[in-house]
């Protein structure tokens, strides 16, 4: 007599087909983006507590200065570095990093947002550059370094050296829209560039700080670090919110 088929008890485990491997390949490739940031915040944190204890001890300035002369001619520290366009060039990308133009940005993304009806979004940018703007303050009221006084300013300053808000506000704006916007775009290419447009903005208006003769090198490394780790935390947060809250960036 034919024995009857055993049905699958619930303990038993099947066999992964393809669609229970898509989902597991979904679900690791989901976690991997927060890690990678976890790891990003972490490395900026200590890149920038770093370089502060360096600034604090002043073990880094006699580097500092060195960096800073490279770029001016040796016969005439005054005079820095190529013919005179570039320094135009370097005045125009450091107004790219000023509080006017990236509040401009700021408020034309937010208002972008909220016209699509991303109100977490939204949300989420003004959070992001308002707390940048207020950490990169703070510490220069902390530490307190003065600004270069080897060359002649390329441009009128206010404030403290370290860290650089041109890098540290640059690195927080443009790196956060474009991550951000980047989830909007239709495919991985054009929130490639998105980013690949934020990091060299970033770097160009660092650079400019220091061939401008206001900021010492480590001012603007540190402002990088400030600014990206600070960025990467925010998206950080974003993404444990919209885990718990899914469609929070529709709301």
């Amino acid at each position: 007599m034919p024995s009857t088929p055993r049905l699958p008890e619930p303990n038993d485990v099947l066999p992964a087909g393809p669609l229970a491997r898509l989902r597991r390949g979904l679900r690791q490739r989901a976690l991997l983006a927060p890690l990678l940031l976890v790891a990003f915040v972490a490395l900026a944190t200590w890149a920038f507590i770093e370089l502060a204890d360096e600034v604090i001890e002043g073990e880094i300035h006699d580097l500092d200065r060195r960096l800073l002369l490279a770029l001016r001619h040796p016969d005439d520290p005054s005079a820095p570095w190529g013919p005179w366009w570039v320094e135009v060039l370097m005045r125009d990308l450091t107004a790219l990093g000023s509080t006017t133009v990236l509040t401009v940005v700021a408020l034309g993304a937010v208002g972008y947002l909220l016209i699509v009806r991303r109100f977490g979004m939204a949300v989420m940018v003004a959070c992001s550059v308002l707390g940048g703007l207020g950490a990169s303050h703070a510490l220069k009221w902390l530490i307190e370094r003065p600004r270069p006084d080897l060359v002649p300013h390329g441009v009128p300053v206010l404030t403290l050296s370290f860290p650089s808000g041109h890098a540290t506000m640059s690195a927080v704006v443009y790196l956060t829209l474009a991550a951000l916007l980047a989830r909007l775009q239709p495919g991985r290419a054009a929130g490639g560039y998105l980013l690949a447009v934020a990091v060299l903005l970033t770097v160009g208006v660092g650079f400019s700080r220091v061939y401008l003769g206001v900021h010492w090198p480590s001012d603007v490394l540190a402002g990088w670090a400030l600014g990206a780790g600070w960025a990467a935390a925010c998206l950080l947060v974003w993404h444990a919110l919209e885990r718990r809250r899914p469609g929070l960036g529709d709301a």
